[in-house]
């Protein structure tokens, strides 16, 4: 039997696409473009890969890794043309507000 690395684990588990978003979540929480591009690269190889990405959303692969090395620095219609590709979508919601000292409204974290 052959042992499986960490990151062929991650990629059989990102092909679940409940998986997948809270995957996604995570990674956008954390406020790292970086690491959410990062994250977003992984889904997207593990839902099919770069040429179906750019199939889909009409870039070619050479962009794709572009967008998605150290030096790319992607738009945000780049950004969410992939996330739409890959049937995801991004939502917000209004952080939780708590009382800081003397009693003035502070955003929880």
């Amino acid at each position: 039997m052959k042992k499986l690395t960490l990151n062929e684990v991650l990629q059989e588990s990102l092909k679940d696409p409940q998986e997948a978003a809270a995957y996604l979540d995570v990674a956008l929480e954390e406020k790292n473009i970086d690491a959410f591009l990062q994250a977003l690269k992984t889904v997207a190889e593990a839902q099919g890969g770069m040429s179906a990405v750019a199939r889909k959303t009409h870039l070619n692969r050479a962009g794709l890794y572009r967008i998605f090395s150290s030096a790319g620095n992607p738009s945000f219609r780049n950004i969410t043309r992939i996330i739409d590709s890959l049937g995801y979508k991004i939502r917000f919601e209004r952080q939780t507000v708590r009382k800081g000292p003397a009693g003035r409204a502070k955003a929880a974290k």
